[in-house]
């Protein structure tokens, strides 16, 4: 995997990102436990990969003028 597209799939860098939201979901009044957030952490690092890839696959069939 290329430095262009590891950042965006780092289970470190949308871990922090679930626990900002933690963070800020504590200061409204919901608990989330840190395990909870491991397990969010890894369906979100699953969800933007997915969506890595939809995104390549459209790309490739819009550069071949299939979609417009």
């Amino acid at each position: 995997m290329d430095d262009a597209k590891s950042w965006y799939l780092s289970k470190s860098i949308w871990g922090g990102v679930v626990a900002v939201l933690a963070s800020c979901a504590n200061l409204l009044g919901v608990d989330i436990a840190p395990a909870d957030q491991i397990g969010l952490t890894d369906g979100l690092t699953a969800l933007v990969a997915a969506a890595g890839g939809l995104l390549a696959i459209w790309g490739r069939i819009s550069a071949k003028g299939r979609l417009r």
